[in-house]
């Protein structure tokens, strides 16, 4: 068995988010069509004796290493007691570009390799919050249901991303709670052929597809216009959408020069912003 094993924790993008219906328990159902960028956390964990918890890096304030941590509570999942954990967090807490879930994703993956246990239940995947299973899979996919059913998308063209999140808090239970409407249309039928290049993804996703809960993000955080109308209008930019419940827009780029060169732009404009640029995984 290794004695180490260091897991990426990509950002999660919803291409788009529709809001299908409400459970009797609460639980909202989705339709959503998820991607993930190269840029993430870094989960490392190390054999030990005993358990210990560490959180640095560059967005790693107001973070506390305890119980609540989806970190803490993943290695709980799987039963480990004798590891060092630590988390690298570089992207912003709380941001709709799964952060949480991509971490306790990769603490399993990481806390699996090292010791060789199987993973948790689907359920028991589930329980640890709905985004967790698409990030435990780690590649493009259709998320419906309430985050458990999962099915591969079709082929998609290279694409980079510039990702940007204006330092405001969204409270994701408040973007729920000023929803309009909870019963809309799903995702329509996904081109079984995919899309060729990045103008048709950008254009059947603008036509075909929204976030339900962009409308929300705004009435409580104005900015999220701005930011969204900062990315349309950087050169190059094929279309630009909040991702989740907010507060992050992503806007979508042919090449790695023109998103480069879109985040630089948007950096020196608003340099109070978070913003990175990255390849989709695919």
């Amino acid at each position: 068995m290794p004695t180490e094993a260091v897991e990426q924790a990509p950002a999660k993008v919803n291409l788009c988010l529709h809001v299908t219906g409400q459970r009797s328990d609460g639980y909202h159902m989705l339709d959503s069509l998820v991607v993930f960028a190269g840029v993430g956390d870094l989960v490392t964990a190390r054999t030990a004796r005993g358990f210990s918890f560490i959180i640095d890096g560059p967005e790693a304030v107001g973070l506390v290493p305890d119980g609540s941590n989806l970190v803490s509570r993943a290695a709980t999942a799987m039963g480990v007691v004798d590891v060092a954990l630590r988390l690298e967090k570089r992207l912003p807490v709380a941001s709709g570009i799964g952060g949480g879930s991509a971490d306790a994703a990769a603490t399993l993956r990481a806390l699996g390799r090292l010791t060789g246990k199987p993973l948790p239940s689907a359920a028991e995947v589930l329980a640890l919050g709905a985004d967790v299973p698409v990030c435990l899979a780690g590649r493009p996919a259709r998320m419906q249901g309430i985050g458990e059913v999962l099915s591969p998308l079709p082929p998609l063209p290279p694409v980079w991303m510039v990702l940007v999140n204006p330092r405001v808090t969204v409270p994701t239970p408040q973007v729920f709670a000023a929803l309009s409407s909870r019963t809309n249309a799903p995702v329509p039928h996904v081109p079984t052929k995919g899309w060729g290049d990045v103008a048709a993804l950008a254009g059947w996703l603008t036509n075909q597809t929204r976030n339900d809960l962009a409308p929300a993000a705004r009435s409580i955080a104005p900015v999220l216009a701005k930011v969204e109308a900062a990315l349309s209008a950087t050169p190059g930019c094929a279309m630009a959408r909040m991702s989740g419940s907010g507060a992050t827009c992503f806007g979508l780029y042919p090449d790695e020069p023109t998103a480069r060169a879109a985040a630089d732009s948007l950096r020196t404009a608003h340099p109070d912003w978070w913003v990175a640029e990255a390849a989709m995984l695919t």
